[in-house]
C-alpha cells in the first residue's frame, strides 16, 4: 500500500486542521491506519490509531479529547482532524499503516508502511 498524507499548513493557536491520509495499492480495508508526529529535534510520536473498520481508536493521552481520527473505507481515506490546536502540535504528521496486527496499537514498529508526512505549524 502506498500512503500519502496531506492538509498540512499554517494556523493560529486554537485553531483547526484536517489532515488526510490517501491510500492506494493492496485492500485499505485491512489495515490499521496510524498518525505519528515528529516535533523539530524530538523523537516522533504515536497520536492516534484506527482499526480496520473504523468502529475503535486509540488516542495519545497527551491530546485531550482535540483529535478526531475517521476513516472513510470506500475513499481509501484516513482523516485526523485536529481543533483547538496548540504550538505543541507543532510537527510533521505522518500516516502509516499496520497490515499484521490484530487489534488497534500504538507500536511504531508494527507500522511497515509510512507516508511522507505533512507539516503543521501552529503560531501562538
Amino acid at each position: 500500500v502506498q500512503l500519502q498524507a496531506f492538509g498540512g499548513g499554517l494556523v493560529q493557536a486554537g485553531g483547526s486542521l484536517r489532515l488526510s491520509c490517501a491510500a492506494s495499492g493492496r485492500s485499505f480495508s485491512s489495515y490499521i491506519i496510524g498518525w505519528f508526529r515528529q516535533a523539530p529535534g524530538k523523537v516522533r510520536e504515536f497520536v492516534v490509531a484506527i482499526s480496520q473498520s473504523g468502529n475503535s481508536a486509540v488516542y495519545a493521552d497527551s491530546l485531550q479529547g482535540r483529535f478526531t481520527i475517521s476513516r472513510d473505507n470506500a475513499k481509501n481515506t484516513v482523516y485526523l482532524q485536529m481543533n483547538s490546536l496548540k504550538p505543541e502540535d507543532t510537527a510533521v504528521y505522518y500516516c502509516a499503516a499496520d497490515d499484521y496486527s490484530d487489534y488497534v496499537n500504538r507500536t511504531e514498529g508494527r507500522y511497515h508502511y509510512w507516508g511522507q508526512g505533512t507539516v503543521v505549524t501552529v503560531s501562538s
